[in-house]
């Protein structure tokens, strides 16, 4: 049974936008993930506000978010050491 969104107050408002906007940081730096500052930036950012939407009834949406975020992160930060070692060795 799905909840009218009016009807929420509005921390839990919050909350579950901060679930949504870590899964799109997620989906984001995954996709940016071959340009190492915005991979990193996107996500941070999905972490951070993953851990804010878990407090919301929205928690697979938020642990979803932060699984994808991590992997983004560690795509940019893997990527940005192989750029590294090439140019300088």
């Amino acid at each position: 049974m799905q909840t009218d969104p009016a009807s929420l107050d509005p921390e839990e408002r919050m909350n579950k936008f901060y679930a949504l906007l870590s899964a799109a940081c997620g989906v984001i730096s995954l996709c940016v993930g071959l340009v190492p500052a915005a991979g990193t930036i996107f996500g941070i950012a999905g972490i951070v506000f993953g851990f804010l939407g878990r407090r919301s009834e929205s928690k697979r949406m938020a642990t979803v978010g932060i699984v994808l975020s991590i992997i983004g992160l560690l795509t940019a930060i893997i990527f940005s050491i192989l750029v590294y070692m090439e140019t300088f060795s």
